[in-house]
């Protein structure tokens, strides 16, 4: 591959966004702020579009200075149109979530009949130490799987900067793996994407120059990068020749797994959809700590960047799946103790590390939820069901 082609991904992002963004606006392709959401102005939900379009301009034109295209790129170029088109509908008008899991279905099942990128195993976690092999299980294991990573994506995509910083992270994490221990096929995909996903994040993320973002990722963004970042753990997880094994896999994607998890589960534990809206992610803590957008985003970045080097020693120092299994549903038990008891935890960082904006004392727990302050009026998720959810109250 050309060094030329990931600078050129980079650039064709950012031009695609600079160009989409007055269309966007035109047509109403824009998330529009509530009651519960602090930016300002309708902002364009273009990520997404940016990043697909870019990836798959310098792959036609790879294709044309090269004449080849890596192996399974036709089945995850039609799987991930799908899901492209499906979240442009729904950033247009809210579809309902059936329609949304139906796609992702289907764009899971070309993953695994067209791309044949499959869970076969889960590496060695049987009792005798050998592979645990799934079996019949392969494909419902696989979709299942699928569902969860690109909901996970749309789950975490929170805060300006936060899912495409996450992204990057975990492409970067996995880049690294192949490029020690895999092939150049792999490398291309990931390549190519970091370099859109960085350009991306030159209008997402808070910066000197620019308070907020100047676009939104959107359904279309976040379903395509769960998408492909799932697409590349299994392909690189799974074979004789595997890069890293499916527990290693696992760390690499730490972060939007456990969050996705410990919501869904707190949630059902309080009987509630474990797809209602609320603010005890792990970034709500943060920012009702005192903790700035930013300084949010780098510190997750950091707890993810902690994982993908996990990840990275494990398969390095060869360690055993099932102490690298065990200790990440260690860490997932952890994480889920935490969300728990979100509001003390929150009172315990503003107390013992971000001393900023302190709440006054003498409000009650449920006023100190409700209270509309900058450390609680941060940014709302702008992707998924929260945005879908909060779109329907304003227009109550």
């Amino acid at each position: 591959m050309s060094l030329l082609l990931p600078f050129l991904a980079f650039a064709v992002t950012a031009v695609l966004i600079m160009v989409l963004r007055p269309l966007a606006q035109s047509v109403g392709l824009v998330d529009v702020p509530t009651t519960r959401k602090s930016h300002k102005g309708n902002v364009p939900l273009i990520g997404g579009i940016a990043i697909f379009a870019a990836l798959t301009s310098v792959s036609a034109l790879q294709f044309v200075m090269t004449g080849a295209l890596p192996e399974q790129f036709v089945a995850l170029s039609v799987s991930s149109t799908l899901l492209v088109i499906v979240g442009i509908w729904d950033d247009f008008t809210d579809l309902p979530a059936k329609g949304r899991l139906i796609a992702q279905v289907i764009a899971a099942l070309i993953t695994v009949y067209g791309g044949g990128v499959m869970l076969t195993d889960l590496g060695n976690l049987s009792p005798t130490g050998s592979l645990l092999e799934l079996g019949i299980l392969s494909v419902p294991f696989t979709v299942f799987a699928c569902l969860g990573i690109i909901n996970a994506m749309n789950m975490c995509d929170g805060l300006d900067g936060l899912s495409g910083s996450l992204a990057l992270i975990s492409l970067l994490g996995l880049g690294t793996a192949n490029a020690l221990w895999g092939d150049p096929t792999h490398q291309y995909l990931i390549v190519l994407l970091s370099a859109c996903v960085a350009g991306f994040l030159m209008f997402n993320l808070r910066t000197l120059w620019r308070s907020r973002a100047w676009v939104f990722l959107g359904d279309a963004g976040s379903m395509l990068l769960g998408l492909m970042l799932c697409w590349l753990s299994i392909d690189l997880s799974q074979g004789s020749d595997r890069v890293i094994s499916p527990a290693a896999a696992l760390w690499f994607l730490m972060l939007p797994i456990y969050d996705a998890v410990s919501m869904m589960l707190r949630r059902i534990l309080k009987g509630q959809s474990p797809f209602a809206a609320d603010r005890e992610h792990l970034h709500h803590i943060f920012l009702l700590a005192g903790f700035s957008v930013g300084e949010s985003v780098t510190l997750m970045s950091g707890i993810a960047v902690i994982g993908v080097m996990i990840g990275l020693g494990g398969t390095f120092f060869g360690v055993h799946d099932l102490v690298l299994a065990g200790f990440f549903l260690i860490g997932g038990g952890l994480y889920f103790w935490t969300v728990r008891r979100a509001w003390r935890v929150m009172r315990f960082l503003r107390r013992s590390i971000c001393r900023r904006n302190s709440i006054d004392r003498r409000l009650s727990s449920t006023e100190r939820r409700v209270r509309q302050d900058p450390a609680y009026a941060g940014p709302e998720r702008r992707s998924g069901i929260d945005r879908r959810q909060l779109n329907r109250r304003a227009g109550d």
